[in-house]
């Protein structure tokens, strides 16, 4: 299907221009937020190990006070290295229960208060979990239309669940939104080992190894006998840590296996996925090159950086284009 571009124009504010303000203002600005009480579950996990005492998901459950049984629901999936506080995932919390929508933040293997229900970290490949907080959804409220929405790993794993469930209905779900997910790993791979790519694989790898030895101090059955030095390159995680975990021979194997872009082509649910050309940390080119199945559109603006889209003169009630394109998504269908 063909890049869609009407009605998804978007002016960056005068500051933010490029990929990298867009893409730090979006974590570091200033942010206010309503205080929460949500209410908070523990999900069995899609691959219960005996060995490992079965691993558990942490799903925040935010529910405006008239929501209906059969009102709609909305999965929110956060990206590496965040959880269900993120700045997104937050405000969007905060925008749908005012207008109706029960939320559900869900927290990945080890992040938020995943940590210490958890033995096993979370990757590229852990669709399952997506899997299980829909059906959970489903089992709880089975009237309730539900709407996925990942933010970039978030994103990744939402299109490989739809790759892998191809028809088959996964709890309530109706249709999922992915944003700047990672499409092809190599790619990513290859932007971390640019010059412009080099300080986010640094932030990653610093967030991803303190995860790391945060499990391994809780649980010291599963640490190595001699802990290794901070790992310099994300990819070192990938060889050392990620892919031996998740059953995978080496960091290549990992990534040919649980990239969503080879399997584009088995989507037939609806999914529309939202990017940046000058996205610094996901490559959007692979979007353009995989083959997509009849459920997915596709949308690549000129700017907005990764998960960044904070503009001037949209027309917007505030400056963040991109909470409004996920409110008319849910709203109008597109």
């Amino acid at each position: 299907m063909p890049v869609r571009t009407e009605h998804w124009k978007f002016r960056p504010h005068l500051l933010l221009r490029g990929g990298h303000l867009q893409t730090f203002a979006a974590v570091y600005l200033p942010r206010k937020h309503a205080p929460y009480a949500a209410k908070l579950h523990f999900i069995q996990a899609d691959d219960v190990s005996p060995e490992l005492g079965g691993d558990r998901l942490a799903l925040h459950d935010d529910c405006p006070e008239d929501w209906q049984p059969n009102g709609p629901s909305v999965l929110l999936v956060h990206g590496l290295a965040g959880c269900h506080t993120s700045a997104y995932m937050c405000r969007m919390a905060e925008r749908l229960t005012a207008r109706g929508y029960r939320v559900f933040r869900m927290d990945m293997r080890g992040c938020g208060a995943g940590e210490g229900i958890a033995k096993l970290p979370t990757h590229c490949g852990r669709s399952g979990d997506v899997a299980a907080a829909l059906r959970f959804i489903a089992a709880e409220h089975p009237e309730s239309p539900t709407y996925a929405i990942g933010f970039s790993l978030g994103g990744c794993l939402t299109l490989n669940l739809l790759a892998e469930a191809e028809e088959q209905k996964v709890g309530n779900l109706v249709r999922s939104l992915a944003i700047c997910p990672p499409i092809d790993l190599f790619a990513v791979e290859r932007r971390f080992d640019s010059r412009g790519g080099r300080a986010y694989d640094k932030f990653f790898t610093i967030k991803l190894w303190q995860q790391i030895t945060a499990r391994w101090a809780r649980y010291p059955e599963i640490a190595p006998a001699v802990i290794p030095p901070q790992p310099k390159r994300l990819r070192q995680i990938d060889e050392t840590v990620t892919a031996p975990s998740g059953g995978f021979a080496s960091a290549d194997d990992y990534y040919t296996k649980t990239q969503p872009g080879p399997k584009l082509h088995r989507i037939s649910q609806p999914v529309l996925i939202i990017a940046a050309e000058d996205d610094p940390v996901v490559p959007t080119a692979p979007l353009l090159e995989y083959e997509r199945g009849p459920g997915v559109e596709a949308v690549i603006v000129p700017r907005g950086g990764h998960l960044g889209f904070i503009g001037g003169g949209n027309g917007d009630p505030d400056r963040r284009w991109l909470d409004w394109r996920i409110i008319e998504w849910l709203e109008t269908g597109h």
